[in-house]
């Protein structure tokens, strides 16, 4: 009778425990075999998104998308941070692409020597990149099994300013910001990055975000400064607004957002915050699924 008992009562607990954790906040799921697609072929070079599903869940999955950095000239979406974030983000249900992208400058400076216009072009190429991608994976959401009304866009330095300018700066980006209106993005990930103009942030585009960023960042502003910190007689002169800059307007417009503030740290927040993820999966649950509105801002 005691064993009976005892058997029933943990069965009660592992059950309880089981019914308390969340999908999307909680790692629930084993992760399947990456799944590699190429979503578009530019300038002779096929570009990429491997794929990251959970198993036995085969419901659609809300999308994460997610694009590495590396200063427009390296870097790769098989770079172990980003992989170990896809899968972690997979277990816990999503459907993750980490994409590829042209890389402009490779072997090439993208600092002050490189001029505005040409920097200006090495956004909107990227951007387009990231948009293609979204359009492939909406095209191809039955197959796959995502949910195309759930997306979320992260990226990191270089990749961080390629979103944030696809998002919230898409009149600069595109000739005909049109043309990506069908894709919807529910909530937007930058690891260091800027973006062009927080001006052009209206209510429509005034998507809820998640920002890290170092307060003495050498390479991408904090606030509202030139990019590198440029010289106003640099060919590379161009004034970019950063994570604060972009938080503050978010705030003028009522919209969620998590802000991640390191003192003093520079560019090393372009990493990925393996620390601070399980507030990044909470507040996401929060605000893109149960529609809650929040604004913190965090100093470290």
């Amino acid at each position: 009778m005691m064993s009976r008992l005892f058997y029933a009562c943990l069965f009660f607990i592992i059950f309880q425990s089981t019914e308390a954790q969340q999908k999307y906040v909680d790692s629930l799921f084993a992760v399947g075999k990456t799944q590699t697609e190429v979503y578009a072929e530019k300038n002779n070079e096929k570009l990429i998104i491997d794929l990251y599903f959970p198993e036995n869940n085969d419901e659609k999955r809300p999308l994460i998308v997610f694009m590495h950095g590396g200063g427009f000239a390296g870097g790769s979406p098989k770079n172990p941070q980003e992989v170990k974030f896809a899968r972690m983000a997979a277990a816990r249900g999503y459907a993750v692409g980490l994409i590829s992208y042209r890389l402009s400058r490779k072997g090439q400076s993208f600092g002050c020597d490189y001029d505005a216009e040409g920097k200006m072009e090495t956004f909107q190429k990227a951007a387009t990149d990231l948009m293609d991608g979204f359009k492939y994976l909406k095209d191809h959401s039955a197959d796959l099994k995502i949910d195309p009304e759930i997306t979320v866009v992260g990226g990191s330095s270089a990749g961080a300013e390629a979103v944030l300018n696809a998002v919230y700066n898409p009149q600069l980006m595109f000739k005909n910001s049109e043309n990506y209106s069908e894709i919807n993005i529910s909530a937007v990930m930058s690891l260091a990055g800027a973006l062009l103009d927080v001006r052009y942030i209206t209510e429509d585009l005034a998507i809820p975000g998640i920002f890290f960023h170092g307060t003495k960042d050498n390479l991408v502003p904090y606030a509202t400064a030139p990019h590198h910190y440029c010289k106003t007689s640099d060919p590379g002169y161009l004034i970019l607004d950063g994570s604060k800059t972009i938080v503050e307007r978010l705030e003028q417009l009522d919209t969620s957002y998590l802000f991640y503030s390191f003192q003093d740290a520079r560019h090393e927040i372009s990493g990925m915050p393996f620390e601070y993820l399980p507030e990044v999966f909470e507040f996401l649950q929060k605000v893109v699924f149960d529609k809650t509105k929040i604004q913190s801002s965090i100093y470290k």
